[in-house]
């Protein structure tokens, strides 16, 4: 029953690790982490992401800028940018190294350990990127919502307001991180038996030398 919960484990470990990776990679690159809705032209809505900015028309479609300068960025989308890339190639690493490490994967089936040990390096690397995917979604709304509620700002000046992007982000961490924690779980539990094949190939051995042995007491 262990290795059903072991093969069970590994297969809803890296889905759930792969959807969050794809969705940390939209999340990267989704105009949408902040909205900006105008009251006094509501047929105008602003867009800002961690690379470029769009205001989105009714009658004219979207037209997006791309940032000028990256130090000219604010702390907290310059330091959501560098955390993003960091977790797109964790991840990207993980499912690499995880791939290697499945039961279903039968090269380097003799090499349990080292097997056991790739599924664990390739749990941690998931781990790793979820994290660095919800802190800078979770700083941007924080910021948000500080800037949201700051009573220095006039009440006649728009705010910005949570995008869809930062919801995308949290979903890509929470599954980055639990896809990880199943594949760190599989990894611990007992490790599935070799194939049929390496079976059948040790009991005719183990039947040779019993042959092998007895012959030698005959001619003794």
């Amino acid at each position: 029953m262990s290795l059903v919960f072991r093969t069970v484990a590994q297969l809803a470990g890296i889905s759930l690790s792969l959807l969050g990776w794809v969705l940390s990679c939209l999340t990267n690159y989704l105009p949408h982490w902040k909205n900006l809705n105008l009251e006094l032209n509501e047929m105008e809505n602003w867009t800002m992401g961690l690379w470029q900015t769009c205001v989105i028309q009714e009658e004219g479609g979207m037209e997006c800028k791309d940032f000028d300068s990256f130090l000219a960025l604010p702390a907290e989308l310059r330091f959501s940018r560098v955390l993003m890339f960091l977790s797109n190639g964790l991840g990207f690493l993980g499912l690499l190294v995880s791939g290697f490490g499945l039961d279903c994967l039968r090269i380097g089936e003799r090499q349990q350990d080292l097997k056991k040990r790739l599924l664990i390096l390739g749990g941690v690397l998931f781990w790793t990127s979820g994290i660095t995917a919800l802190a800078p979604v979770s700083w941007v709304a924080h910021i948000t919502v500080q800037e949201f509620w700051d009573e220095t700002i006039p009440e006649i000046v728009p705010r910005w307001e949570f995008g869809e992007a930062l919801f995308i982000g949290w979903f890509a961490g929470f599954f980055l991180v639990l896809g990880g924690s199943l594949l760190n779980y599989a990894a611990c539990l007992a490790q599935a038996p070799p194939a049929s094949g390496h079976y059948a190939a040790a009991e005719a051995q183990d039947h040779c030398q019993q042959l092998e042995m007895k012959n030698t007491n005959v001619k003794i």
